[in-house]
């Protein structure tokens, strides 16, 4: 195996890899999870907002 095959599988890898976490970041059935945890900074220790 030629070293620049495997720089070219590394690279297709990690292109899947970081497709996947996008896919996942900007599914809908995360939505609710997500706008849940961007609140987190602005709510007071009991939970209730600011």
């Amino acid at each position: 195996m030629d070293v620049n095959t495997l720089r070219v599988a590394v690279t297709v890898l990690l292109l899947f890899a970081f497709l996947g976490i996008v896919c996942w970041a900007w599914s809908r059935k995360n939505a609710a999870a997500f706008a849940e945890a961007a609140q987190l900074p602005l709510m007071e220790d009991d939970g209730s907002p600011r």
